[in-house]
């Protein structure tokens, strides 16, 4: 008998934490050999969700509620709900029902089956052209300059085992992308496809807006990607190479083509030379600054 912990962070989700649950203690009663918990953890919701979590807790011993003082975002969240999981399995879904918990029966058989993590990959989904394409964007990227073994579309939706999830534990990052971490472990993961859905209207619309998106883009590549740091590097390394080059022109047109010389262009040397070097030393220093930061995760 194992015991099987199932953790959704809750932000403005009151309208589908009912048909979330039902969900789940479906899920719970197709595998009666195992012990299950579902950890809620209300993310500072402005919404009715911390009372629908009190009112179904009543009839369902199971459900398990951490409230936070505030809005911490997802992935603090889903790490609270981590630090109070009990269980052998681990799984994180979102509360919002567009990747459904009936994928976890196929994500828990291949982790009895000894496989340490286990993701829920999207083979589609069914969000809007602009929110499709921007998310498949950000994947690409963060596969081509972060971490190579990121799916495809990435993924939001995993079942870890204990091990893992004390070791995501330890790495005490208030900014952490959870999902990458997941990877940066090292653990062989296997992979579940599965079609994330559309949004229900009558669960309300996504608080997940521009703004949110846009500090999960950044913490991601900041976390993962030397990419910037190297960016700056060179833009250095080009201002000053272009100083450089203008400064021998300048020379050339003074003495063999006997063109004067106005005073922008030793100006215009100085900047980008000056320029240059303080991008250059900037991109050094950050590359110890990451160093640090691998080092010490």
């Amino acid at each position: 008998m194992s015991r099987v912990s199932v953790v959704i962070p809750v932000f403005h989700n009151a309208p589908s934490l009912p048909d979330l649950l039902a969900r789940l203690q479906a899920l719970a009663a197709r595998h009666p050999g195992d012990t299950f918990e579902f950890v809620c953890v209300d993310d500072g919701s402005k919404d009715d969700s911390l009372a629908v979590l009190v009112r179904l807790q009543a009839s369902e011993p199971r459900l398990r509620v951490v409230k936070l003082s505030r809005n911490f975002g997802s992935n603090a969240a889903l790490l609270a709900g981590l630090a109070h999981a009990t269980g052998d399995a681990v799984a994180t879904i979102s509360a919002d029902l567009q990747d459904p918990p009936e994928t976890l029966d196929a994500m828990l058989a291949r982790w009895r089956d000894g496989k340490r993590v286990v993701l829920a990959v999207r083979e589609g989904r069914d969000d809007p052209f602009a929110t499709a394409l921007l998310a498949n964007l950000f994947y690409k990227l963060f596969r081509r300059y972060a971490i190579p073994s990121m799916p495809a579309q990435g993924f939001d939706f995993f079942v870890i085992d204990r091990q893992v999830q004390q070791l995501l534990l330890q790495i005490q990052e208030s900014n952490a992308y959870l999902m990458g971490l997941v990877l940066w472990l090292g653990f062989d993961p296997a992979r579940v496809p599965f079609r994330r859905q559309k949004r229900e209207e009558r669960y309300g619309r996504s608080m997940w807006g521009f703004g949110r998106k846009f500090k999960y883009f950044i913490d991601s590549f900041v976390a993962f990607s030397y990419v910037p740091i190297r960016a700056a590097s060179l833009l250095g390394l080009c201002a000053s190479a272009a100083g450089l080059l203008y400064a021998a022109f300048i020379v050339f047109a003074h003495f063999a083509l006997d063109l004067k010389v106005q005073g922008w262009a030793s100006l215009m040397i100085v900047l980008l030379i000056g320029s240059g070097a303080q991008l250059l030393v900037m991109g050094i220093i950050g590359e110890y600054l990451w160093r640090n930061l691998d080092e010490t995760r």
